[in-house]
């Protein structure tokens, strides 16, 4: 596992609001909830079954697999001259780029340790984000497309032909839509919030180009889903989909903000949920990739919470127990309306409506027996 947290004192510069007419506070995208969720790993029994793989700068030629010039350009640029805005309201310091660069470069090291079976699975503990990036694009808080580029990589350097990205932080994964909108050998599956963010993204009807068509999948779920929701978008669309693309490696942009206690999303999952997700994926890598699945982190604003629900995936891919408890499961999973309400269940059935070769008879059965329990 690559955990390496860096730090930028220009990400938690405040959002620039020139009628703000309150005190602000410190901006969600900071360290914070990295560097607590690091040090509960270090605290716990997990410590001594992770294997920890250091990162390195990522080069520009492996930075121009996606980006353009121009855009590294500009990075080097504004940083260069302290720091500033460089797009969507994502704000950069004087070490930014270098910054950057290193999450990016824990990917590619992750990517590689898989691949040569050094490690079973990876999970890249990074920072700044990277799901929103698109190729000349900076927006959400994610200066370079961290996910993305590992898919490159590992098809670069690699040769592996069939990668699936899946995408379940709140907010749309727009990144891997963009850049694999019509290329067959990806396929794009994103559970978000409906129309939370980016706006206008996300919809049913983006389904991938006419060179792959049925290619990206997107599930927009409606704010206040929780448990029941994600599980039925899993168990009828999610590992229907993988079953039958069969990939050779599965990336997962790893958002903890769907969580019931996070700022910048209305969704209600807990820990237990995003073990259970990450235990599905990791039963159809075992089946139809040797395991091999990269996790990189992407949002997540929860000081409190951010840390046990990354606890519970590394435990989930780890096998291994780490003997904390979570103590917000005496509470979260019986908020009300955990379990798959009316209009949820008929938002995924119109997923299941526009992309009809997905279906739940497509999951393998044994994938669906062992995440049957609601609170693994």
């Amino acid at each position: 596992m690559t955990r390496g947290v860096p730090t930028c004192s220009g990400l938690r510069t405040l959002l620039w609001a020139p009628d703000l007419t309150i005190q602000p506070g410190q901006h969600v995208e900071n360290e914070d909830t990295k560097r607590r969720f690091a040090n509960l790993v270090d605290v716990s029994a997990l410590e001594d079954s992770l294997v920890r793989i250091k990162p390195r700068p990522a080069t520009d030629a492996e930075l121009l697999r996606f980006h353009t010039p121009a855009h590294l350009a500009l990075l080097e640029q504004v940083c260069a001259a302290g720091g500033g805005e460089v797009g969507g309201k994502t704000f950069v310091g004087r070490a930014s780029f270098d910054i950057a660069r290193l999450a990016v470069g824990g990917v590619l090291e992750a990517v590689d340790a898989v691949m040569t079976g050094a490690v079973d699975n990876a999970y890249v503990l990074c920072r700044p984000p990277g799901h929103h990036a698109e190729a000349e694009l900076v927006t959400g808080f994610c200066l370079l497309a961290n996910g993305v580029l590992g898919v490159e990589h590992a098809r670069a350097v690699h040769g592996v032909k069939r990668i699936a990205v899946v995408d379940w932080d709140v907010h749309h994964g727009n990144g891997a839509e963009t850049a694999y909108y019509d290329d067959p050998d990806v396929l794009t599956i994103s559970l978000h919030q409906d129309n939370l963010f980016p706006d206008g993204r996300g919809n049913l009807s983006e389904t991938g180009g006419p060179g792959a068509p049925g290619g990206n999948i997107n599930i927009p779920l409606p704010p206040g889903s929780g448990s029941g929701a994600y599980r039925e978008a899993f168990e009828q669309v999610v590992l229907p989909a993988l079953a039958r693309f069969r990939p050779e490696m599965i990336f997962v942009a790893s958002g903890f903000d769907a969580a019931a206690m996070d700022p910048l999303g209305c969704m209600m999952l807990s820990s237990a949920d995003f073990r259970y997700m990450a235990e599905a994926l990791l039963g159809v890598a075992d089946e139809v990739c040797g395991g091999r699945m990269v996790l990189t982190h992407e949002g997540g604003y929860s000081a409190g919470y951010v840390p046990y629900c990354g606890l519970a995936v590394l435990e989930a891919l780890s096998g291994v127990r780490s003997g904390i408890a979570d103590p917000f499961l005496a509470y979260i999973p019986n908020y009300g309306a955990q379990g798959l309400q009316p209009h949820q269940k008929a938002a995924v059935e119109a997923v299941l409506s526009t992309h009809k070769n997905v279906g739940p008879a497509q999951a393998p059965a044994s994938i669906r027996e062992k995440n049957h329990d609601k609170h693994a």
